[in-house]
């Protein structure tokens, strides 16, 4: 006796077979896309974002047009510890990487733990002030005599205003209460 197999299964052994090649010819469709895409972007010039006149592996962020000056200031408020930035000024382009360093020396004889917090002038320079690394993210324990030194790595938006050529950056440190020392 042969075993003729059920007409159901058989429809549905096509079907899985249909869906196995419509499946197989979308993953070959989105495959082939990704060159042609490519080709009508360059083509129109949208999502370019290799220049023909910028050199390989320059940052086409930068806004070279322009230059803006950045002051940087220090400040312990009723703190025993020394704070200064290692140089007062820094000229950068709006979107260049840029790093500086603080030097913090706690000259008490009992470890001192703080917070420092940013402000900028111009104000609205704030929000075109871009820290990546900065010591202010976190807290800050010293031990006695202990000296650091801290970068802050940052870029300025190119989207700052063209009227804001200096923008300072002033660090406070307030002592955290109960924390390495006197409350």
């Amino acid at each position: 006796m042969s075993a003729t197999p059920h007409p159901q299964v058989t429809e549905n052994r096509k079907l899985r077979l249909r869906l196995g090649v419509v499946a197989i010819a979308m993953f070959g469709f989105g495959y082939a896309l990704v060159p042609f895409y490519d080709a009508i972007c360059r083509a129109l010039g949208v999502n370019d974002f290799i220049q023909a006149d910028a050199a390989p592996g320059a940052n086409s962020q930068v806004d070279a047009s322009r230059s803006v000056t950045i002051e940087f200031d220090a400040n312990a408020h009723n703190l025993p510890w020394n704070f200064r930035p290692l140089v007062r000024h820094l000229t950068v382009h709006p979107g260049e990487l840029a790093t500086v360093e603080y030097e913090i020396a706690n000259v008490r004889s009992e470890p001192v733990t703080a917070q420092a917090v940013p402000s900028y002038g111009p104000a609205r320079a704030g929000e075109h002030f871009r820290k990546m690394e900065c010591f202010c993210f976190t807290q800050q324990t010293l031990a006695p005599g202990e000296t650091r030194r801290f970068p802050v790595v940052f870029v300025v938006d190119p989207k700052l205003p063209r009227d804001v050529n200096t923008i300072t950056l002033s660090y406070t440190f307030f002592e955290v209460a109960g924390r390495g020392g006197k409350t």
